[in-house]
């Protein structure tokens, strides 16, 4: 009897040791139904790889230009005696590429500045027109470098030969005017009023301005060596 009981007990046991895993694994199958998620998927999703490319290194080295090094330059600002006054800025472009050992070293396109240095209108009586600037920064490569060249002025033509027209036109028709009214007394008076006027209509009308508009060539040079940064790659 006592033989029999234990094999029961023993199956039991055996019974309910046996059905526990079956239990546990349908409650978290149960559990995964309710709540919709998908069990040791998202540990099997490979993780995202980041790409970083990075830009190739550029070399750069130091080259010195010398001292009355010509820059062939294009205005991109204009100036003009009646207008600009000393400070004012002006600015143009290299329109011939500068070269060291055969080696372009400021190219087309690279632009300077500077300011007016004086400017003054033409006068009734004497003296002509000007205008004088000149360029202190140059840029090159997105680098800006400060350099030292030569001024730059620009003076009015002088006005001395239309002048004289006038003059010769007022004591001509003044001779004329004289000679009907009184001889050749008459004329020569006329002549020295007409002269007169002449005069007048000269002092009384000024010269010709000095003005350059965008796109005007001018010509500079370097007073002191300039040292840039060129790229070897």
């Amino acid at each position: 009897m006592s033989k029999l009981l234990c094999v029961i007990l023993g199956s039991a046991m055996l019974a309910t040791g046996c059905g526990t895993p079956a239990a546990d694994s349908g409650g978290a199958a149960a559990d995964a139904a309710i709540t919709g998620a998908k069990p040791n998927e998202a540990s099997s999703r490979p993780a995202p790889v980041t790409v970083t490319t990075k830009a190739p290194a550029r070399n750069y080295r130091e080259v010195t230009i010398p001292s009355g090094t010509t820059l062939r330059l294009s205005l991109t600002s204009a100036v003009a005696s009646d207008t600009s006054k000393v400070e004012d800025a002006v600015s143009a472009e290299l329109t011939q590429a500068v070269t060291v050992d055969g080696r372009d070293v400021l190219p087309v396109g690279s632009t300077v500045a500077g300011q007016v240095t004086s400017a003054g209108t033409s006068s009734r009586v004497k003296g002509r027109a000007q205008v004088a600037f000149r360029f202190d920064t140059l840029t090159t490569g997105g680098t800006k470098y400060d350099m030292q060249t030569a001024g730059l002025s620009r003076v009015a033509s002088a006005t001395k030969g239309e002048d004289a027209t006038k003059i010769g036109i007022g004591a001509g028709a003044g001779a004329v005017v004289g000679g009907l009214l009184g001889g050749k007394s008459g004329a020569a008076k006329g002549a020295a009023v007409g002269g007169g006027a002449g005069t007048g209509v000269v002092l009384a009308t000024k010269g010709q301005e000095m003005r350059l508009a965008p796109g005007a060539d001018v010509t500079t040079t370097l007073t002191a060596p300039l040292t840039v940064r060129v790229t070897t790659s």
